[in-house]
């Protein structure tokens, strides 16, 4: 009993080892629930504005698109250096435009299957990060690992499907819609799940704990494209279209 006690102790403690950031996960969880809650506000802002001012929503709509796409890359190097008084307005600003993008998808949800269908996403991304807090904590090495390349290949598999869809759609009217949105929607779905626990796996052993905004940038990526994709797949199931 002494030498397997000895032995179960010597692999916790290698375990341990390979963590450079022990606390970066409990840091980092109020940054993301902030930025959901900034998400949830910009969302408001743009569905307000596609009821008052259509016609001004369209440009909007492109400018965030494209400062949400440059400030993603700025927030996220000025967090990987731990300077976290200037990463924080960055990835604030980088939420509230993130909702104003998703407005869209929402308004069409809603028209869709009903303002539910906001509901369920948001209670279904909800419940996986709970589930994916225990569970993605406590994987081993081999599951954690072997998730996370299956969840790497999926997602390059995913955005291969996803420019297929967008340039046939280009070419070919009407293609990518039904059948094909569904299996798109369905992959996607089931795919960051699997990214909700690998999270919590990696984050604790990629980040270290003054990089804690870096780790809840990937984190909130994470679940926001859980809940498009749920989104997506509601609106598939009820024979909506997909509109960007």
């Amino acid at each position: 009993m002494p030498a397997s006690s000895n032995f179960q102790q010597a692999i916790r403690e290698a375990q341990s080892s390979a963590l450079v950031g022990p606390n970066v996960v409990n840091k980092a969880l109020p940054y993301v629930g902030g930025g959901m809650v900034l998400t949830a506000a910009g969302v408001m802002g743009g569905l307000t504005l596609m009821a008052s001012n259509p016609t001004l929503f369209m440009p909007l709509f492109w400018v965030a698109l494209i400062g949400n796409f440059i400030l993603f890359f700025v927030a996220q190097n000025v967090a990987m250096k731990g300077n976290n008084s200037t990463a924080l307005p960055l990835l604030a600003a980088y939420s509230l435009l993130t909702g104003y993008t998703l407005s869209g998808i929402v308004a069409l949800a809603i028209g869709t299957a009903g303002i539910g269908a906001i509901g369920t996403a948001a209670l279904a991304t909800g419940i996986t990060f709970v589930i994916a807090s225990f569970v993605g904590r406590r994987m081993s090495d081999s599951v954690g690992q072997s998730l996370s390349a299956v969840v790497g290949l999926g997602i390059l598999g995913l955005l291969i499907a996803m420019v297929v869809q967008v340039v046939g759609s280009i070419f070919v009217p009407g293609f990518g819609g039904g059948g094909f949105e569904l299996m798109i929607a369905g992959f996607g779905t089931v795919l960051f799940v699997g990214a909700a626990f690998v999270d919590f796996y990696t984050m604790p052993r990629t980040y270290n704990d003054e990089q804690d905004l870096a780790g809840a940038l990937g984190m909130y990526l994470t679940y926001i494209n859980l809940f498009i994709f749920i989104l997506r797949l509601i609106i598939a199931l009820n024979g909506g279209s997909r509109r960007d």
